[in-house]
């Protein structure tokens, strides 16, 4: 069953401008869409989730992470979040599953959490957080994967497995946790998945 997948990071500082400079540095290491690149879309929340947006932008040509941390500059303030949307390309089969995989832009959020925002909801899902939608093009449950299929899986568990540690090698980070809503181990289920390969 699909579920969730979320990357959680934490800095060992995360103050002032170091929001700007640290999250610009996460979006930065991103595998953006060769045909959606950039950032995509922005939004300001003040104080909690169920307040009204202060600020929203879409772009229909991507922006670079520099220029989307520097829209939101003035609204830094520990009690606020942002959120950056952006696409990467993953293997993913078509409509008529007899016709060769093709890839897509699948859209992925970054979610910046202020330390007094949510009452400080960033110490159980990190200063910044990655929502990578559903785990579905890491997993396929709903397919008999054939090995060429199971290629194709593959690729994109190595698109974020390579994408986690470049965050880990250039990001500065003091902790990271990869999880799903269900709270199942994604490693165990993708070689659980991978071995029941036809």
């Amino acid at each position: 069953m699909a579920d969730p997948l979320y990357l959680s990071l934490w800095f060992p500082s995360f103050d002032g401008e170091e929001v700007q400079t640290r999250s610009a540095a996460v979006m930065r290491e991103f595998p953006f869409s060769a045909v959606r690149p950039g950032i995509t879309y922005l939004s300001v929340h003040p104080i909690a989730w169920s307040e009204p947006t202060i600020l929203e932008r879409r772009f229909n040509q991507g922006i670079s992470p520099e220029e989307a941390v520097d829209l939101v500059a003035e609204f830094l303030h520990e009690d606020y979040a942002f959120v950056f949307e952006a696409f990467w390309d993953l293997w993913a089969p078509q409509e008529d599953l007899t016709l060769p995989w093709i890839q897509r832009p699948v859209a992925v959020r970054f979610v910046v959490h202020g330390k007094q925002f949510e009452e400080g909801i960033y110490t159980d899902r990190g200063h910044l957080e990655i929502d990578f939608g559903l785990d579905t093009p890491f997993i396929h449950d709903e397919l008999d994967l054939t090995p060429f299929m199971a290629d194709h899986v593959k690729f994109n568990v190595a698109r974020l497995v390579d994408y986690g540690q470049r965050l880990e090698k250039n990001c500065a980070l003091s902790g990271r946790i990869l999880w799903s809503e269900s709270e199942e181990n994604l490693a165990q289920k993708l070689v659980a998945r991978l071995q029941s390969t036809n």
